[in-house]
């Protein structure tokens, strides 16, 4: 049986939540020398970016000036973390 382990995530006022992964994900997930928490950030970023880029540019409709400002803000966040544009990343521009 596969054990787990928990991380931590603690928002801006102070509410907490915690996320339990099989144990050994976060490795095979990590490149050598990264830390755990590292790599389940960079997944936390990646997705909630993905996310957001999805529902900007591939949904129907139109989308909230609002919330086109929010996607555009979270993929100038995954460069500064990645060092490449979401698009590099993904082999898409929209």
């Amino acid at each position: 049986m596969v054990e787990t382990e928990t991380y931590t995530i603690e928002g801006p006022d102070g509410d907490e939540d915690t996320v339990e992964l099989p144990a050994g994900l976060v490795d095979v997930l990590s490149e050598q020398g990264e830390q755990p928490t590292e790599v389940v950030g960079d997944i936390l970023l990646l997705s909630f970016v993905q996310r957001a880029h999805a529902i900007v540019h591939h949904s129907e409709g139109e989308t909230p000036q609002d919330l086109a400002e929010i996607n555009e803000k979270g993929e100038e966040l995954f460069e500064e973390r990645f060092g490449m544009t979401l698009a590099e990343a993904t082999g898409h521009s929209h």
